[in-house]
């Protein structure tokens, strides 16, 4: 068990947490949520003793092992992958090595035969003879391959690094696990293999995710921050979303009828104060209304952007139609012969672990990058914005936001152009904020606000996800939702995928599997899983041939 006492957090005037008391228990996995700038991530690195609290303290139960997800990506670079894992479990690792310098010993005394003796001991209480094969086991259900596991962590690319990272705080089974947005960089299968994993883990996981289908996959409690303090509800996100609502409907209508009571008293205080043989009752009543408190309601300290795409124009029957592309890069072919027809009621997924083979699609399709063969071709009636996993170079320029936008805007006045930009909460003097100084989430609103002022009939979203809060992916997913034209789009966002996609493409390895279908649907699906298996195999030969 881990609890925090009385937690206070002041960053200046400003108090984070306030007197902040609650006990995380075994066997239950807690959702931490809460606004940007509420203070999840904080919270966590007070729980792991990263960050000291102005006041109060976090008690773990004495000989429990707490393990964090580390979230520097080069701190390991000159380890061994396998190495990085294991030293998840700190003691375990550190007997190995010690077990290692005593048999390398020339000079092999009888005192380091009873130390050998007493850490073999220790060694074989923690399971320390499975630790290799547990951490690749975990590294395999990931999506490492054994290939990798003796390579020098710098030698893999950031998103294995991750898995890596992620391998590493599960490896030993922690009596306690704190995760900081685990399944950002993970690809669907990895965070399913996670989902499947946590909901296995018999101890203590609490986790800040901004991913909805996650929580509720695997949450069985969620810790809500707002306004400085945290109050935990049973259940998923769901659950917690549901109970959170009809709290407010029931203060609302308790508070209705107290106003009610209160008008009632009023009325006839002011009728009858002055009446002798009423005076009684009315001292009775006034009595009765200085006791009536009416519920405070505070707002949530979250704010909902108001996210709706409106097509100028009705996409026509021909929308696009993709023959054969194929595209190599750095010697891998990311897109193999790909051949697909777009109509006029489509939203593709593109799905699949190969994010480079979906973003190389997206480029071709937006004229920024040829392919090496094949061909496409819009139709007439289409127009499309598009969301770049990489917006960098979008926000290289000193204008502030209002011009920014702008300079998009088919109606060049600044009234205009200030309604699009107060639906993605830029208010005020939000807007003269310049754009090369704006925080990842804010150039994401950007973005969106530029995809909405452009009133295209076509979509296309890479990743568009990353760097939101809860509340802007919930407003995304109900604007995707609702638009009335094409989509074409990758997310990891398991509900997006389910609740926006009505046709789903797979490129693999070996060349792409087109269906329509939901996601879900297309997940349980063995003739699918048995494709997937038959391209990837069939590429694996391709390159053995080579």
């Amino acid at each position: 068990m881990i609890s925090a006492n009385g937690i206070t957090l002041r960053l200046g005037k400003k108090a984070l947490f306030e007197d902040v008391n609650i006990k995380f228990t075994e066997g239950n996995c807690y959702g931490i949520i809460g606004a940007n700038g509420a203070g999840k991530s904080t919270f966590l690195k007070i729980l792991s003793g990263k960050l000291e609290p102005t006041s109060g303290s976090v008690v773990i139960t004495p000989g429990q092992r707490l393990s964090v997800l580390e979230q520097d990506h080069f701190k390991y670079d000159d380890c061994v992958v396998l190495d990085t894992v294991m030293m998840g479990n700190a003691r375990l690792f550190e007997i190995m090595k010690e077990k290692d310098a005593i048999y390398a010993k020339e000079d092999f005394t009888e005192e380091d035969g009873i130390k050998a003796s007493e850490l073999e001991a220790e060694f074989a209480g923690m399971n320390g003879w499975e630790a290799e094969s547990d951490a690749a086991s975990l590294l395999n259900g990931l999506g490492i391959e054994t290939d990798l596991h003796y390579k020098k962590m710098g030698d893999l690319n950031g998103n294995e690094k991750v898995k890596v990272l992620l391998a590493r705080a599960l490896f030993g089974n922690p009596d306690i696990l704190l995760m900081d947005e685990p399944t950002n960089h993970l690809d669907l299968a990895a965070i399913n293999w996670l989902e499947e994993f946590l909901i296995n883990f018999e101890n203590t996981v609490i986790v800040v995710s901004h991913d909805r289908y996650f929580l509720n996959k695997v949450c069985t409690h969620i810790a809500d921050i707002d306004y400085a303090k945290i109050q935990l509800y049973s259940g998923n996100y769901d659950f917690w979303y549901e109970s959170s609502q009809l709290m407010i409907r029931q203060m609302k209508e308790a508070n209705r009828k107290k106003e009610e009571k209160i008008k009632e008293l009023q009325e006839f205080i002011q009728r009858f104060s002055a009446n002798a043989s009423k005076s009684k009752q009315a001292t009775s009543r006034k009595r009765a209304l200085e006791k009536i408190q009416l519920d405070e309601m505070r707002p949530s300290s979250r704010k909902y952007p108001y996210i709706d795409f409106r097509p100028e124009r009705e996409i026509g029957n021909d929308v696009l139609m993709v023959e054969g592309l194929t595209k190599t890069i750095d010697g891998v072919k990311v897109l193999d012969n790909v051949s697909f027809v777009l109509n006029r009621n489509d939203k593709v997924a593109f799905v699949g672990s190969n994010e480079l083979a979906k973003t190389t699609l997206f480029k071709i399709l937006m004229g920024e990058m040829e392919p090496d063969s094949g061909t496409f071709k819009w139709g007439v009636t289409t127009s499309r914005a598009y969301f770049p996993k990489d917006n960098s170079a979008e926000f290289d320029s000193d204008l502030v936001i209002y011009d920014w936008l702008q300079q998009y805007s088919p109606i060049k006045d600044i009234t205009y152009v200030r309604g699009f930009l107060g639906r993605m909460l830029f208010a005020g003097e939000d807007g003269a904020k310049q754009v090369k100084v704006l925080s990842g989430g804010e150039k994401v609103r950007c973005m969106l606000s530029k995809m909405m002022i452009s009133g295209a009939n076509i979509l296309i979203f890479d990743e568009p996800t990353n760097h939101l809060d809860m509340e802007s992916i919930t407003a995304l997913n109900n604007g995707m939702i609702k638009f009335p034209g094409v989509i074409l789009f990758s997310s990891r966002d398991h509900q997006i995928v389910q609740t926006t996609a009505n046709r789903i493409i797979e490129l693999l390895p070996g060349g792409y599997i087109d269906k329509i279908t939901t996601y879900d649907e297309y997940l349980a699906s063995d003739e699918m899983a048995m494709k997937r298996q038959v391209y990837t195999v069939a590429a694996d030969e391709e390159v053995e041939d080579n």
